[in-house]
């Protein structure tokens, strides 16, 4: 009886055992981390739930196994879990610089076969991906994505017979009757820097086209370009014009967004990040949100594409090169981005680095005219000092302070920075 017994246990426990395994081969678990708590990000965390559990319900035997975390302990937690081969299958990332690493690591997969299986790339904002790849391979799957634009006063213009600049010289004509007329034309606070970054940007795009500043970073091309020269010298012939506000170079974007927002100033060069502030933040004016307009970078002696922006991706998806359930994990985020886009501009906000029918959504017009721009975007150039090693950054944003500040001539600061990336080769 004993022997029976012990048999009978023995059968059980086979029994339970394949019954286990047989679940394991059934289904399948896809580890998801992210950074958008439900407390600081309630709209995203909602958007990520109704996504999970779309997809769940659309691939029976597919589990997404989620963990949620702020914003800087994503960023230790990941590091942490590379060392050890135990990223999530699926998590966020940063592009360019942030990604590099984890690429050189071989901690990502490439996403090549599904932007090409899924005709998922055609999909993407021009100029998006690129960010998230090194060497011709897609390492990132991007979700949103910002460009910089030109927020104007429309009251203010109004008043002084002014229109939206499309060429230079029409810039400067603006710049001249406002500051003749006693108004500041430009909120700037360049003690943070990479705001002057953004005005070098886009006169190196409209005189040498959208490659130029790429080029010499890469080491394609080089700084002294003439073109990257004469951009330089467009900064100072603005500073010389009085189109800054007073004190600029001392004073924090934030300090200089308060001017334009109080009306102190006609114009302010922002991502659209900002856009909330001029259209649906309730906390501001609704007689001064209907008083913003923007307008694209005007050309330089009919030079540039206006279709060719400053700006840059925020977080994308990666996939974990290790993961077990990889082409699980991949079809999860190429299905995650697609859902992405159209839920989270018009329920959080978010600008997606997808392309989205605009006509189609209940949106402030603002955002309508910006994603039929990003739809129509010939390219995105990644702002300077993210391409940039930290070091070169560095040299970089310290000299776009002296180059507005005048301590330096537009030749020296061509030739500060080709000097740090030649150091870096």
């Amino acid at each position: 009886m004993l022997f029976m017994s012990t048999l009978a246990f023995l059968m059980a426990g086979c029994s339970g055992a394949e019954d286990s395994n047989a679940n394991s081969e059934e289904g399948k678990t896809v580890k998801f981390m992210h950074l958008w708590p439900e407390g600081s990000s309630a709209e995203h965390n909602r958007i990520v739930d109704e996504i999970i559990e779309k997809y769940e319900s659309e691939n029976e035997g597919v589990t997404i196994e989620l963990e949620v975390l702020s914003n800087e302990q994503y960023k230790d937690k990941i590091k942490v879990l590379s060392t050890s081969d135990e990223l999530p299958d699926v998590g966020m990332t940063w592009a360019a610089g942030y990604l590099e690493p984890y690429v050189e690591g071989d901690k990502f997969a490439s996403f090549n076969d599904v932007l090409e299986s899924d005709g998922l790339q055609d999909s993407f904002v021009s100029g998006t991906t690129e960010a998230f790849s090194v060497d011709g391979t897609t390492y990132g799957l991007p979700l949103e994505l910002n460009i910089a634009t030109v927020f104007y006063n429309k009251s203010i213009f109004e008043e002084h017979g002014l229109e939206a600049p499309e060429t230079l010289e029409e810039f400067h004509h603006v710049v001249q009757t406002l500051d003749e007329n006693g108004v500041e034309p430009i909120a700037l606070g360049n003690s943070d820097r990479w705001t002057g970054s953004l005005w070098y940007m886009y006169f190196a795009d409209r005189i040498g086209g959208s490659d130029v500043l790429t080029s010499a970073i890469n080491r394609e091309g080089s700084f002294e370009d003439p073109a990257l020269v004469q951009a330089a010298e467009e900064v100072q012939n603005l500073v010389g014009m009085n189109a800054f506000n007073e004190g600029f170079n001392g004073l924090s974007d934030q300090e200089a967004k308060s001017m334009f927002m109080n009306e102190q100033t006609a114009m302010y060069l922002i991502a659209t990040w900002d856009l909330p502030n001029y259209t649906t933040n309730e906390e501001v004016p609704q007689e001064f949100r209907d008083s913003v307009g923007y307008f694209d970078f005007p050309t330089v002696d009919g030079n540039g594409d206006k279709n060719s922006y400053v700006g840059g991706p925020g977080v994308g998806l990666f996939v974990a090169e290790n993961s077990e359930v990889k082409e699980e994990a991949k079809d999860f985020a190429s299905f995650f981005v697609q859902q992405w886009g159209e839920k989270s501009v018009s329920e959080a906000g978010v600008i997606p680095a997808t392309k989205v029918d605009a006509d189609s959504l209940d949106l402030p017009q603002m955002y309508v005219d910006v994603l039929d721009d990003l739809n129509n975007a010939s390219n995105i150039t990644l702002f300077a000092d993210v391409q940039m090693s930290p070091d070169t950054a560095e040299v970089h944003l310290n000299q776009i302070q002296a180059l507005f500040g005048g301590e330096v001539t537009p030749g020296d600061f061509a030739k500060a920075h080709e000097k740090a990336l030649s150091e870096e080769e």
